[in-house]
């Protein structure tokens, strides 16, 4: 068995919706930074469920998958009532790892304002590294069911 990335099918794509609320906000009046990542878990979660998979089911199977990896660029400003758009992809996948990619822009008028990827490993109980079995692997590139 390779450990080696595939690519995931263009279907491994997923659009969430999140309107900002105001504790989202800091003093200026934007998303402060560190609620991008919290956009990031919506979309990555709203991913998997899309692929009839949940974070909970995965937990049932015995896997866990930590975040060893982050990574924002913020490009423009979300403010208080925004209705965001969050598009989430597997950018590459392995038995031992999956990245998600994210784009965050304003749904109204489509203006890209902020990129990003999480990493994760994956594990199994003990945080043990352990590899995802062909069933898994085939749902989240997409050709399982």
């Amino acid at each position: 068995m390779s450990a080696e990335p595939s690519q995931p099918s263009p279907t491994m794509a997923h659009l969430s919706t999140c309107r900002v609320t105001y504790r989202m906000t800091d003093q200026m009046g934007v998303v402060y930074y560190a609620n991008y990542l919290e956009l990031f878990e919506i979309g990555r979660t709203d991913l998997l469920r899309a692929t009839g998979l949940t974070y909970r089911q995965m937990e049932r199977d015995g896997y866990l998958l930590p975040v060893i990896h982050a990574a924002c660029d913020y490009l423009a400003p979300a403010r208080y009532d925004d209705l965001l758009e969050i598009r989430t992809t597997i950018g590459r996948l392995s038995r031992v790892r999956i990245d998600f990619d994210y784009e965050v822009r304003r749904a109204e008028g489509g203006e890209l304002l902020c990129r990003g990827v999480t990493r994760h490993a994956i594990v199994g109980a003990g945080g043990r590294p352990r590899r995802l079995d062909e069933g898994w692997m085939a749902r989240l590139q997409g050709t399982g069911g």
